[in-house]
């Protein structure tokens, strides 16, 4: 009786700990905000991210991080890593079982957001939990409803937005061109002066989803329909006679496209090419700044529009500290620190915040704020705006363009 007692106790204990075990992983979506707070003082929060662009790098190392440990104790660490690489990563712990990960919030959006949704490798709906988003954005907006045709379901906090457009130089283009048709025949007269990333880079494929935009009868043709072959077969064979025709007299004739828009960059920035692109329709002021480029750079968009998006944080499903990342979530949507991000100090990039939710005082130092010269005006990105297609047109893309293009 003895031994069986102890065993029956020693089974009532072990289920005790499972069951402990496995409420304390999600103990985190219970918790009132005060107890978040309560367990994320004095934490580490890691957030990986893309690093490619050093004003984005400056504004998390030398304002948000400061900052957020001066007012929640919360160790801010970014580490530089491209989102398909994160997501490979997330993908093999979660085949390892690794419940204890090092991922604590991932910048991520669009293509990356629906594979990492539909391969259960993010911690679940959490936006509801997050005081600055529900008191300062609309939440019904349907921009954060839907990221590139994935319904985001509170899996992701809004972070940013931005806009497509193109820079050049000035000093030596006197007038941009106005549309595809225009670049085309500006390409054609200024040989090895254009280029653009390859279709795996982000900003080369939205470039080439520009291109297909274009040359359907409305753009509203793709972004308001799932990819279709059929469909878009007119716009398709359009977009690859319009990139066989500029290619010969693309930078290097066309032979060596930039693996990415850094490469694209550095290449506008010692003049060997006048153009470069992306998004972000003010990123090139802390590159002026920074003298990387010309003070005569300026921006533009092409007709019929400008592809823009909204982008996000989100939370790993082996977070170490979901409390700890949901504070710094919320603490990256507040509207000082929104505000600080869309001075051109540092990123300089539109905010997602609802200005009429704002104080007024905060509102009018959001208004206050120059953009700088090579930004284009709120209403000129606000007339030209086009909406992101479904994220499947992202991998056709690159699929497409590589048999079309580089291997015909």
């Amino acid at each position: 009786m003895k031994k069986k007692g102890l065993l029956m106790l020693f089974m009532t204990l072990l289920l005790a700990a499972c069951s402990s075990g496995g409420s304390q992983e999600e103990a985190w979506k219970d918790m009132s905000w005060e107890a978040v707070e309560e367990e994320a003082d004095g934490t580490e929060v890691r957030l990986y991210m893309w690093g490619g662009d050093e004003g984005i790098n400056r504004y998390i190392d030398e304002w948000a991080a400061p900052r957020l440990k001066e007012a929640h104790n919360i160790t801010l660490e970014r580490v530089p890593m491209d989102a398909a690489e994160i997501l490979q990563k997330l993908q093999t712990e979660k085949q390892a079982g690794k419940q204890d990960g090092p991922i604590d919030i991932i910048w991520i959006n669009g293509e990356n957001f629906k594979n990492a949704k539909e391969n259960e490798l993010l911690a679940g709906s959490f936006t509801n939990k997050l005081p600055n988003f529900n008191e300062y954005y609309d939440t019904e907006d349907p921009a954060f409803q839907t990221d590139f045709g994935t319904s985001v379901d509170g899996m992701e906090a809004p972070w940013g937005k931005v806009q497509f457009v193109f820079y050049y130089d000035a000093d030596q283009i006197s007038e941009p061109p106005s549309s595809f048709a225009e670049l085309q025949n500006w390409i054609h007269d200024h040989p090895g002066k254009f280029t653009y990333p390859r279709a795996e880079d982000f900003s080369g494929n939205a470039f080439l989803r520009h291109v297909l935009y274009a040359q359907a009868e409305e753009p509203s043709n793709i972004y308001e329909n799932s990819l279709s072959e059929a469909d878009i077969q007119p716009a398709a064979e359009s977009t690859w006679a319009y990139l066989k025709d500029i290619q010969p007299d693309l930078w290097r004739s066309g032979e060596h496209y930039p693996n990415d828009l850094t490469e694209l960059d550095r290449l506008y920035s010692q003049g060997e090419v006048w153009m470069t692109m992306g998004y972000n329709e003010s990123r090139a002021e802390s590159l002026i700044e920074d003298g990387v480029f010309p003070e005569s750079t300026r921006s533009f968009v092409l007709e019929p529009g400008s592809i823009g998006n909204t982008h996000f944080l989100s939370i790993p499903f082996n977070s170490s500290n979901p409390p700890g990342a949901l504070a710094a979530i919320n603490f990256l949507l507040s509207p000082e620190a929104q505000l600080a991000k869309f001075k051109p100090d540092y990123w300089g990039e539109n905010t997602p915040i609802s200005f009429d939710q704002l104080p007024e005082d905060m509102k009018q130092e959001f208004e206050a704020v120059d953009r700088g010269e090579s930004v284009l005006s709120t209403e000129r990105l606000e007339e030209s705006f086009l909406p992101e297609s479904e994220a499947s047109y992202v991998e056709w893309m690159k699929e497409q363009w590589f048999d079309e293009i580089v291997q015909p």
